[in-house]
């Protein structure tokens, strides 16, 4: 059969069925883009993991989510970082749960970092959850929010583009409260934005070099385990090798090739001070995300500069991808 649509007459209606839906239709087979392919979560791993959520960036031409990672501890899914478009999608596949979230990170505020937070927040109202939710983001800087104002801007009940769920404001409406953490990214030390010494874990924040755009690093401390996301950023700071140190996994953002110039570069690092960086870290596994077509076309090249720089551990990252470390 070499079509690609059906036009159907139902009540007299005409309607056009795809042709997977059609076989579907035809030989009683489940069909949706995710309906029946049992996708998992990293609920299986002992211990700490990573689970991509998105690896993608701000163009839909890939295949792939924006921004997005989700660190499950002992089979709960217990701390996000970034939510750009797809990211509600891929959480949900992932069989995690709202109620399970601990802390929430943004790096900054790009839609393929945070165009899905809102998202994810009506989504809550669905849950069990009756706990206060903390979420970290970056200070204002230019013509940038900070944490507390983007969620102003979304929530509030007088002028918020979602009003309806001022509730997260303050906790009424049948919605948990959010805690916003502000960080100062011109800070050169790393500031701590969530604690739990019950389980022995905690987050720490550093200002990352993302042109004219307030952004942060993240590292989260699970025991003797630690993980690191760079975040989007030139690869310029000194104090980002200090930060990342020793770290179990690094997750670093490739959405650029070696050669690019112009304002790219300003935001972003390429391919080969990616692989110095990891060297000087002594990363036990770097992690490539954030791909755009521009690095995904000449992934080779690509990886031979990062490689000509660190000979260690390496994964490129995929969507639903899992991690553990």
């Amino acid at each position: 059969m070499n079509f690609k649509w059906i036009t159907l007459n139902v009540d007299l209606k005409p309607m056009k069925i795809h042709k997977t839906i059609l076989f579907a239709l035809l030989f009683n087979i489940p069909f949706g883009a995710q309906a029946s392919t049992g996708i998992a979560g990293c609920q299986g791993v002992e211990g700490p993991s990573l689970q991509v959520l998105g690896s993608g960036g701000p163009i839909a031409d890939d295949g792939r989510a924006s921004s997005g990672y989700l660190i499950w501890v002992d089979g709960r899914s217990r701390f996000l970082v970034d939510a750009g478009g797809g990211v509600f999608l891929r959480f949900g596949e992932t069989g995690a749960r709202f109620e399970d979230l601990e802390h929430l990170s943004i790096s900054h505020f790009h839609t393929d970092h945070s165009a899905d937070l809102v998202a994810l927040l009506k989504s809550g109202y669905f849950s069990s959850r009756s706990g206060a939710l903390s979420i970290s983001g970056p200070m204002t800087g230019g013509d940038y929010p900070g944490t507390g104002d983007f969620l102003e801007r979304l929530l509030d009940k007088d002028n918020g583009a979602y009003a309806y769920l001022e509730g997260y404001l303050d906790g009424s409406d049948g919605l948990v409260e959010l805690l916003a953490v502000e960080v100062d990214p011109g800070l050169t030390k790393a500031t701590r934005v969530y604690t739990d010494p019950d389980s022995d874990i905690d987050i720490h924040a550093l200002g990352v070099p993302h042109g004219p755009v307030p952004s942060l690093a993240y590292r989260i401390r699970i025991g003797q385990k630690s993980i690191v996301f760079s975040g989007d950023q030139n690869g310029s700071s000194v104090g980002f090798i200090d930060f990342a140190r020793d770290t179990d996994v690094l997750v670093m953002h490739m959405p650029i090739p070696e050669n690019i110039t112009g304002i790219a570069r300003k935001l972003h690092a390429p391919p080969s001070v990616i692989g110095k960086i990891a060297a000087e870290t002594g990363t036990g596994n770097l992690v490539l995300s954030h791909f755009m077509s521009r690095s995904l076309t000449n992934m080779e090249e690509n990886l031979n500069q990062v490689r000509s720089h660190y000979d260690g551990p390496l994964t490129t990252a995929y969507d639903l991808d899992c991690v553990g470390f």
